[in-house]
């Protein structure tokens, strides 16, 4: 009968393994294990738009949209400062700013430099003197702290590089009660559309409660209107 004998050299393989999973044993679990709020990973997101700024300004988008109800629901009223977030072309800027008149401020944030330029032009054009333009970073609006006291964020929000971050660094620019608004429709991420359920989880996890939702914008069934306010103690 033959016995096989193995070598030193296998031997000494076989013994390193072993001890690699002793003194590891992480090694031997999968990339499921991870905690999973982590951020390593983001989320899909759809490319931002570079393209004409102009096709935002379809003339039966108020109506659509019901614009003036959302400003009534997010409070914007005479003398209240207003963050428009992913401003785009403006559309909702200089809609807000009217609203707002002289003793208020609309502040246009984004983080593309023709769309800063696009409203710099508009607004002179328009002699609108209550908008401040801010190019942005994709986690950080770079807005001013307790200066806001209504924001919105129009179809954009399925476009941020970075939600929960940006989120979480708009905080400190909010004013007590300030409601913040996010229009989008419902989809994967990199569709031009983000689940709501997604964006309820994110303001959550960036500290941020949601108070109403609405199902009235465009009237398609796949558009939501959801309105948040921060805690009242930071996270």
């Amino acid at each position: 009968m033959l016995r096989f004998f193995p070598t030193r050299k296998v031997s000494l393989s076989l013994f390193a393994v072993v001890l690699i999973f002793i003194v590891n044993p992480a090694t031997s679990k999968t990339q499921n294990s991870a905690n999973p709020n982590s951020q390593t990973v983001p989320r899909k997101t759809s490319q931002p738009y570079t393209g004409d700024l102009s096709i935002f300004e379809n003339k039966d988008r108020d109506e659509k949209l019901q614009v003036q109800r959302v400003m009534d629901i997010l409070g914007i009223k005479e003398g209240a400062h207003v963050a428009d977030i992913g401003a785009g072309s403006g559309w909702f800027t200089v809609r807000a700013a009217k609203r707002v008149g002289s003793t208020g401020i609309v502040y246009a944030v984004d983080i593309n430099p023709e769309s800063i330029a696009y409203i710099n032009r508009r607004t002179k054009q328009e002699s609108i003197a209550n908008v401040h333009a801010i190019l942005s970073r994709e986690d950080d609006p770079m807005l001013s702290k307790n200066s806001i006291d209504s924001v919105l964020l129009l179809k954009t929000y399925h476009e941020v590089a970075h939600p929960v971050l940006l989120l979480e660094n708009l905080r400190s620019s909010l004013r007590s009660g300030a409601r913040v608004g996010i229009i989008d429709r419902n989809g994967k991420g990199d569709d031009h559309g983000v689940s709501r359920d997604v964006v309820i989880q994110e303001a959550a996890q960036a500290g941020y409660q949601l108070q109403e939702q609405y199902d009235f914008v465009k009237g398609d069934g796949q558009d939501y209107f959801l309105v948040f306010r921060p805690n009242s103690t930071p996270k």
